[in-house]
């Protein structure tokens, strides 16, 4: 529940529109699991709300240091204790972290990279992910080249025009860079609003 000092803390309304439903797909892969480096934690609020209905994992924040205060906040006023403070992560520019995780989780960042940033993470993911653990990717893809709708075409264009490095990623590019580092697709769940949840495994 939104606390009614919520419009003090940095607020997406998308992440507050589409955690329930990104919790039910994402649930049945993190069950088994105990630690999580959710990646570009944003306002917080997804970091919050699957800590606290998944209270068995250890969630780790991360973001650029510009988002720390508030994700911050969202931790504090949400009070759990599974929920860490964040890691200051620019995934081409920072050290990632020493930990190993049994699952990685980001929202709505691919779009947002550059290419060369894609590729720095999946260079990167295989040094900090366990045996056999998971990378789940939310957001927008292409397939075969092609917009799923015409509003991801508009929004491209959206991105573009805001960062002409930003842009929707194809599913395949970003399939052949799993598999060059060492990752198998589990899964490519359908979300509501022509999104996607994209799940490797670590083959190692």
């Amino acid at each position: 529940m939104l606390q009614q000092d919520t419009y003090r803390k940095p607020f997406a309304q998308s992440s507050e529109e589409n955690k329930h439903v990104i919790l039910e797909a994402i649930r049945p892969f993190l069950m088994p699991r105990s630690n999580v480096l959710e990646i570009g934690s944003g306002t917080g609020q997804h970091a919050v709300h699957f800590a606290a209905e998944m209270p068995h994992l250890t969630w780790q924040t991360s973001d650029l240091m510009e988002s720390h205060d508030g994700i911050n906040q969202w931790i504090a006023d949400a009070e759990l204790t599974n929920v860490l403070a964040p890691l200051r992560l620019n995934v081409s520019e920072d050290a990632w972290p020493n930990e190993r995780y049994d699952a990685v989780f980001t929202a709505n960042s691919f779009h947002i990279m550059a290419h060369r940033n894609v590729e720095d993470f999946f260079d990167n993911i295989a040094s900090i992910l366990t045996e056999n653990g998971i990378i789940m990717i939310y957001g927008p893809f292409n397939y075969n080249g092609q917009y799923t709708c015409e509003s991801n075409a508009r929004f491209d264009v959206w991105l573009k025009q805001r960062n002409p490095e930003s842009c929707i990623k194809d599913f395949e590019w970003s399939h052949q860079l799993a598999e060059n580092a060492g990752l198998s697709l589990l899964d490519d769940i359908e979300m509501p609003q022509n999104n996607r949840i994209l799940v490797w495994q670590n083959n190692v």
